[in-house]
């Protein structure tokens, strides 16, 4: 790696980690000025007050914004998201089992669209201006368009209410062999793929069309090279850093897609409880939540940015 590229590179990882500085500000800030109190949340509304200002002092809610948030960011940077108010016991061990499933919803996601992408998007680059390009283009424009809580109602209408095929919520398929895992998450998948498909094709037709027109592209088929030839011997290889980036970007909608399906499909992952910890004005627990997410968020654009710098062969090429 040559100096200017590394110089990028730590360009990025340094910005990246002061969006995320950045973020726990917001998050943290957000949280201490939802509407109501915590400690009467906890003890109910018909808590006596001396018991109200005891528990907020045990929890430290009394305590300065300033001192309160640093003292959280110093627990967080060790691991340490706190005590689960409503729960009674850490947040860490509360997420542990639902940030695998969560996981493993993302993981699954990703190898069904990521090559489903890819097929349609190189497909309607090769045939760029004929009716599969259009037809492609007009399909995934159709379901960019479409929000992910309107494909999961249909689904449900579809494959639950009437083919009675899944079920319309999901509990987790671990331990439970292939029929459970296809039952528990073939739906909030489905759901997903749909419109993070559609956004990653129409990013890798662009990048493929891209290098489809330039110059040396023009002159492999004057030499009488095959179409298919062209686009994945010479034309695929120089749009790798593109398509990354468009795989990165497109994936990094999971973590905001993802909390409105585990919403709707009540599968058992960190989003759903997320939900449930706004609900009960769980502050640790929605902190701990929404700063994975985000973490998730910023590391996926990272990635994007690195291969953006990495595969640039006009960087590559300086010295």
């Amino acid at each position: 790696m040559n100096q200017i590229l590394f110089k990028l590179v730590i360009q990025r990882v340094l910005s990246a980690l002061l969006t995320l500085f950045l973020v726990s500000i917001v998050v943290f800030g957000i949280t201490n000025i939802l509407p109501g109190d915590a400690a009467q949340q906890i003890l109910g509304q018909f808590a006596m007050p001396e018991q109200v200002a005891a528990l907020r002092q045990s929890l430290g809610l009394d305590e300065p914004a300033l001192t309160r948030y640093l003292h959280w960011l110093f627990q967080v940077v060790q691991g340490d998201f706190g005590q689960s108010m409503t729960n009674n016991m850490p947040v860490s061990q509360l997420m542990s089992g639902r940030l695998s499933n969560t996981l493993m919803l993302a993981a699954v996601t990703s190898l069904v669209s990521v090559p489903f992408a890819f097929a349609l998007g190189i497909g309607a680059a090769i045939f760029q201006g004929g009716r599969i390009d259009r037809a492609l283009n007009l399909f995934t424009l159709g379901l960019v368009a479409v929000p992910e809580f309107l494909i999961a109602t249909i689904a449900v209408l579809i494959f639950a209410v009437k083919l009675h095929w899944f079920s319309a919520l999901s509990y987790g398929g671990a331990g439970e062999g292939l029929a459970g895992f296809l039952h528990a998450y073939t739906l909030p998948v489905m759901t997903l793929c749909f419109v993070i498909t559609a956004q990653m094709a129409r990013m890798t037709r662009a990048a493929m069309v891209d290098e489809l027109n330039t110059d040396y592209v023009e002159m492999a088929r004057l030499k009488g090279l095959s179409t298919l030839k062209i686009a994945f011997v010479h034309a695929l290889p120089n749009a790798i850093g593109p398509i990354a980036n468009a795989v990165a970007l497109s994936l990094s909608y999971l973590f905001g897609g993802v909390v409105i399906v585990e919403t709707i499909f009540n599968f058992p992952g960190i989003a759903g409880l997320m939900v449930d910890g706004v609900t009960n004005r769980d502050i640790a627990l929605v902190q701990a939540c929404t700063m994975i997410f985000c973490t998730g968020y910023l590391g996926l654009i990272l990635i994007a940015d690195l291969c953006s710098i990495l595969f640039n062969p006009r960087l590559r090429s300086r010295v």
